[in-house]
């Protein structure tokens, strides 16, 4: 009878969780851990090309949302400056995967927090579901500072996830950070040569 009880308790334990590659997934008020992200890297250079839009924003708030059955946080964003756009249209909020929604908790390696209220580049593309994400996960997205001297600093973390190049091979991501005019300068290079 006890061996029953045990069978049964384990049952409803297992049922409670599902888990996704790269997520961390809960039904029950937990998480537990999934596979790890993999990341290809992506150059500054692939980053502007494959973009749908790149824009300098301000984040006004955030909404957690299920989709299916994922979970991700929606960040509203108030564009300051656009520098990438397709048919017009300017990205009104970006979604990151993971969160909190109707009792669902997901967890994803590699997938940044976006804080109310700073200031970010962000190199977006949309899917053909409208769903605006980040390139790359957090390879698309550098927070910007202003100095004391008044000039703007756009900086990406290193990201800690596993990171692939082109050919497979594991890599270490490398931080990055320039001045805003410059990373600016560099990504209209990049899209004026890739229209030639």
């Amino acid at each position: 009878m006890l061996l029953g009880t045990l069978a049964k308790l384990l049952m409803r334990a297992l049922a409670s969780y599902v888990c996704v590659a790269g997520v961390w997934v809960c039904c029950a008020g937990a998480w537990v851990p999934a596979e790890a992200t993999t990341l290809q890297q992506l150059s500054l250079g692939e980053l502007a090309q494959k973009a749908t839009a790149i824009v300098r924003a301000r984040v006004t708030g955030s909404v957690e949302v299920l989709r299916g059955t994922d979970v991700y946080t929606v960040y509203q964003l108030e564009t300051i400056e656009t520098v990438k756009v397709q048919n017009g249209i300017k990205p009104a909020d970006v979604a990151v995967p993971g969160g909190v929604a109707q009792g669902l908790r997901q967890v994803v390696a590699g997938a940044p927090v976006l804080h109310a209220g700073r200031e970010y580049v962000l190199f977006l593309w949309t899917s053909r579901s409208g769903l605006t994400q980040l390139m790359g996960m957090s390879q698309g997205l550098f927070a910007v500072e202003r100095t004391t001297t008044g000039d703007l600093i756009a900086t990406r973390a290193a990201a800690g996830e596993q990171m692939l190049d082109g050919a497979g091979h594991e890599i270490r991501d490398e931080a990055l950070s320039m001045p805003w005019a410059e990373l600016k300068s560099k990504v209209m290079k990049t899209l004026t040569a890739g229209r030639q």
